[in-house]
């Protein structure tokens, strides 16, 4: 049995007006946790981050690790980063749109990474496989990861702050978008036409892989300013309390603790988790 990780964080998209804070720190952070408390070895886990993060990249060393994949085998994939949605033209989501991730060299005709792409390789892993699949990225329909400032670090005039008018919250957010531009958003209508045909899938029916999601659909991913470090709140919640219970937490308990977390902490998201039968109930990475 063998256990091999990707992990792919970008903070340094082209154009400034993209760049996130805290996706590399992470990588960095989901590669410690894997190494002290679940056995995986450093020269098994692929980091990719900033420009080596194409498209073209990620895909081929998820393929490789997916069809390496032999019985018994736990595998990871780990996304921080933007993420968006767009029209889906194929007619297979219930919502009419495609959840995607955004490579370093996106753009929205062919430079994202959909949904649809991510299962299609899924499909051709070998049965008894395990695969964790973390993306903390948003998928609302107008946004990416939300850039949250810890307000004390603010300064007390400043245009940042007049932008946010923030000053009673715990947070000052300032939300980045990657909107669709009308041309990609409208597109579907020359090919299905004004309703889009939806034909209804249960998604967790035949899953072989387990997906933690940072938020729900409808909501952003925070990009935060942690204890002066940046940081998805998604992951780094997620991470300390794997460390917090060495490792042996169940997916169940462990979704209630980072949930938790981010409630007190002031954070709208909610993480989500899906997979086969029977696993909210079992330990991650391939642990019993």
């Amino acid at each position: 049995m063998s256990r091999r990780a990707l992990l792919v964080g970008i903070n340094d998209y082209p154009g400034y007006q993209n760049d996130l804070q805290g996706c590399v720190n992470d990588i960095t952070n989901v590669y410690d946790v894997l190494v002290k408390y679940f056995s995986f070895a450093p020269a098994d886990i692929v980091l990719l981050s900033d420009s080596r993060a194409r498209k073209g990249a990620i895909l081929d060393a998820l393929k490789t690790m997916v069809s390496g994949g032999k019985d018994g085998d736990s595998l990871v994939f780990h996304f921080s980063g933007h993420g968006s949605q767009v029209p889906d033209v194929e007619g297979d989501e219930e919502d009419g749109k495609d959840e995607v991730i955004c490579p370093f060299d996106f753009d929205w005709s062919t430079g994202l990474i959909k949904d649809d792409d991510l299962a299609g390789l899924i499909a051709g892993m070998k049965k008894g496989v395990h695969l964790e699949m973390i993306l903390d990225s948003c998928h609302s329909g107008t946004g990416t990861r939300e850039i949250i400032v810890d307000r004390r670090s603010l300064p007390v005039n400043g245009t940042v702050v007049d932008a946010c008018s923030l000053w009673s919250s715990a947070h000052c957010i300032r939300p980045r978008f990657l909107a669709p531009p009308p041309d990609i958003a409208l597109r579907a209508d020359d090919i299905f036409g004004r309703e889009l045909p939806v034909r209804r899938i249960a998604r967790t029916d035949g899953m072989s892989h387990v997906l933690w999601s940072a938020c729900r659909a409808s909501q952003y991913s925070a990009d935060a300013d942690i204890g002066g470090s940046a940081a998805g709140a998604f992951t780094y919640y997620f991470c300390r309390h794997l460390r917090d219970t060495q490792g042996r937490v169940t997916r169940e308990q462990l979704l209630k603790l980072v949930r938790a977390s981010l409630k007190h902490e002031g954070y709208s998201q909610v993480p989500q988790m899906e997979g086969p039968a029977g696993s909210a109930r079992e330990g991650l990475f391939g642990t019993s």
